[in-house]
């Protein structure tokens, strides 16, 4: 096979791949790509942000997110940052700005969950304070899609560029995240920004780049403090593979290390200053190591975050729980909660990558979501993919190399077309039979009951709570018997007369079960042991009624039971 000749300085990435024969992809599809990229990205964006914005008023609360705003609130109002530390506060005050300029203020309670569900009820408008939370989160939403259009642009084509922000845009758990007042969207803008702002700076290390890698890290760091390893690790593993692939000498790689020596250091200089400055250049001791810092509250925060991994939380999967969670969990989550369009198109896209692995810049499309996944991987703390929700960055462009492969050998500019549309609107029609509950999204993998390979944020996170009110009015349930995951946010949608489950006999009527309160585990059965007596107890308890009766019917994730007066299960 002929090969290009090898690029000049400036030449266009894609001359150093194999040449590909002549067909309608390479002479029609793809300059098309290329000459509108830029306004089918924005095409794209926004109609992702009409199906985001529309899940607003049609999802509850979630368990999170009145903590997030409470605290992001106390910041904007007294420039303090004391709740919370595990978080930092990038995303928090996001969430906070809507209702901060409409002229809420913070009470200072002492529980920063419970404050903001007070707040919000106080309002007497529940959906429109849901609809200022979120909102600010979605410029997040829009940096992640802008970074995947400029990385993929960059170093392939603008084209290659356009079609990987389509996949970002449609993937649900993207979309979902995006419209929750959360730190994980933040997250999934900032640390592909920061990423791509160091393979910048590493080509040209110059100052104003090392700058923006300054900001751009710290904005990362700020967003959630998982950056802090994520951002190391894509680094040292895209480093380690240029070695391996380019194999310079001792003295070739030392004089690269002294060019860029200098601008790396002012790059930490500039970070560590956006850092103090968010945490408003506070200036005091840092508990657990007894030392005065700047910003004391982001070390706080780090070794809250590390303790917590230390000890574990809670998971579920594939029907056994865990508090130290599993090496595989991860992969597994994003094995089912990955539209299998994706996964597919991933494949040939790694491949494009190993063969143009001398090219400029294609490693890190494989790099960067490796960098995301091993880390997480040693983590212990299994609750749901959006904790490895930037991933998607990185497999939305490796599937966009796949598709710009498929129609390679196209004679016809309509054999072209089909081949890059039928993946497109196979992960198009996925998502929109979801909406407007992408966050309960599974490919096919799952079959019928999710429920039995994860739990929690990836399936049941109180967010079919109003969707629930609705039903339960519709059918004139009088009283209904629930069982929930513990969620301050329930009480701002009236679910009428209410009781728990009985687990050994269902009540008359209405029964709603929630996956989450049902598989996940209650933390005192998985401590190993510390909490003998509650084992024996659960040794001796009763298998319940739930785990061997179908459900009536499904809203969302919740499980709804109904059982007539005379019904046999009853307890007489």
């Amino acid at each position: 096979m002929a090969v290009r000749k090898v690029k000049k300085r400036g030449a266009p990435a894609a001359a150093l791949l194999p040449a590909e024969p002549a067909g309608s992809w390479q002479t029609r599809i793809r300059p098309f790509l290329d000459r509108h990229a830029l306004a089918l990205v924005v095409c794209l964006v926004l109609l992702a942000t009409l199906r985001i914005v529309s899940t607003y008023s049609e999802l509850s609360l979630t368990i999170d997110e009145p903590e997030h705003f409470a605290a992001g609130l106390q910041y904007l109002s007294s420039h303090v940052y004391n709740r919370g530390w595990e978080h930092p506060p990038l995303a928090r005050v996001a969430a906070a700005m809507g209702p901060y300029l409409a002229g809420v203020r913070p009470t200072f309670g002492p529980r920063a969950d419970l404050e903001g569900v007070d707040l919000i009820r106080a309002s007497g408008q529940v959906d429109r304070m849901s609809f200022l939370i979120r909102a600010g989160i979605l410029p997040f939403f829009w940096i992640a899609c802008i970074i995947v259009y400029l990385w993929a642009s960059r170093f392939v084509s603008a084209g290659v560029g356009a079609i990987a922000t389509g996949l970002f845009t449609l993937t649900p758990p993207v979309l979902a995240h995006a419209g929750l007042a959360t730190t994980d969207m933040a997250l999934t803008a900032c640390l592909p920004a920061a990423f791509l702002a160091l393979l910048v700076w590493a080509e040209s290390p110059a100052w104003q780049s090392a700058a923006v890698l300054g900001v751009a890290a710290a904005l990362a760091a700020l967003s959630k403090f998982t950056a802090l390893g994520y951002l190391p690790a894509t680094a040292a593993l895209s480093l380690g593979i240029w070695l391996s692939v380019r194999r310079p000498s001792p003295a070739e790689l030392a004089r690269l290390a002294r060019q860029r020596l200098a601008t790396f250091g002012f790059a930490v200089v500039v970070g560590c200053m956006v850092v103090w400055a968010a945490y408003c250049f506070s200036f005091g001791a840092v508990v657990k190591w007894g030392v005065n810092l700047p910003a004391p509250e982001f070390f706080d925060g780090i070794l809250n975050a590390s303790a917590h991994n230390g000890q574990g939380h809670p998971g579920y999967l594939l029907g056994e729980t865990s508090l130290k969670g599993w090496w595989y969990f991860f992969p597994v989550a994003l094995a089912v909660k990955t539209p299998l369009a994706i996964l597919l198109l991933a494949v040939p896209g790694v491949a494009v990558v190993w063969k143009s692995r001398r090219s400029r810049g294609y490693l890190t499309f494989a790099a960067f979501p490796l960098g995301v996944l091993l880390p997480a991987m040693t983590s212990h703390v299994n609750i749901g993919v959006r904790h490895v929700l930037p991933i998607y960055a990185g497999i939305s462009i490796l599937a966009a190399l796949g598709i710009s492969r498929l129609p390679a050998g196209a004679t016809t500019a309509k054999a072209a077309l089909i081949w890059i549309a039928a993946p497109l609107v196979w992960l198009a029609v996925s998502g929109i039979l979801m909406h407007p509950d992408y966050l309960a999204y599974f490919n096919a993998l799952a079959g019928r009951e999710p429920e039995k390979i994860l739990v929690d944020s990836d399936l049941d996170w109180a967010q079919e709570t109003k969707r629930l009110q609705r039903r339960l009015r519709e059918v004139h349930a009088g009283h209904v018997a629930i069982k929930f995951a513990e969620a301050v946010s329930y009480p701002l949608y009236d679910l009428g007369k209410t009781s728990p489950i009985d687990p050994v006999s269902p009540s008359p009527g209405w029964n709603v079960l929630s996956p989450t309160a049902w598989k996940h585990p209650d933390p005192n059965r998985v401590l190993h042991g510390t909490d003998l007596n509650s084992l024996i107890q659960a040794e001796k308890a009763p298998e319940p009624w739930y785990d061997r009766v179908s459900p009536t019917e499904r809203v969302g994730a919740l499980l709804l039971f109904y059982f007539p007066p005379d019904s046999p299960l009853l307890r007489r």
